[in-house]
């Protein structure tokens, strides 16, 4: 079978480094899916105003020629202990699909565009399909979440300076601290002396860890 992009998605994240782990975490997170023009189609987002979620079907495009292995090690379990590659949401996966549940914020029939929130995907990610989001099928609050039961992200404090909360509105403020929050850094890296850069809104943000508070230290247009 031969699947080809129906969309592609743009986000102020132009980066896997610092892209949210899981849809809906950074339940404010903006971005945008673009049909090509093959899919340009408006009679197909006929009825698509009524729902609340899609179903995303995309691709880990920066992951095609990475070597895949049948366990992974979640960064929820520190990246240490493995786990099977059916029993993670690893990008590291033999089809490189991924699966997404995101917000509708918008849908524009002329311009063939939808925006939605909470998405767990870079810019540029190729999309393969999207389905409607039906609460009465897809939703199981009792179900059991394996691992993910027993193991919480623990949240950075984040320290932004003055400068930079003048720089951006209020807003892009809030899912940039979000994002950062969620501690975008390998989890076997712990070095507190270490700086890391995270593209963002068109900016490239410097940040080191130390004692469970992230500080920003700079940032500058790339």
């Amino acid at each position: 079978m031969n699947i080809e992009p129906i969309a592609f998605f743009h986000s102020p994240l132009t980066s896997k480094f610092g892209v949210p782990r899981q849809s809906g975490i950074v339940s404010e997170l903006r971005g945008q899916i673009e049909f090509v023009a093959k899919y340009r189609q408006v009679e197909a987002l006929r009825g698509l105003e009524d729902y609340d979620y899609l179903w995303l079907i995309w691709g880990f495009s920066e992951n095609v020629s990475a070597q895949k292995h049948p366990t992974v090690r979640p960064p929820l379990l520190g990246g240490n202990q493995r786990v099977g590659v059916w029993a993670s949401r690893s990008p590291f996966r033999p089809n490189n699909l991924g699966l997404s549940s995101v917000r509708i914020s918008r849908i524009d029939m002329e311009q063939m565009t939808i925006e939605v929130l909470g998405a767990d995907l870079m810019d540029g990610t190729p999309i393969y399909d999207i389905k409607p989001y039906l609460p009465y099928a897809d939703s199981h609050p009792e179900a059991r979440g394996g691992f993910t039961d027993n193991h919480q992200w623990q949240q950075l404090e984040v320290v932004m300076p003055e400068e930079l909360c003048r720089l951006l509105p209020a807003a892009d403020l809030e899912v940039l601290r979000q994002t950062l929050a969620l501690d975008p850094r390998p989890h076997y890296q712990q070095d507190a002396t270490r700086q890391y850069g995270m593209p963002f809104m068109g900016y490239d943000i410097r940040f080191h860890v130390a004692d469970q508070a992230l500080f920003i230290d700079g940032w500058e247009k790339s």
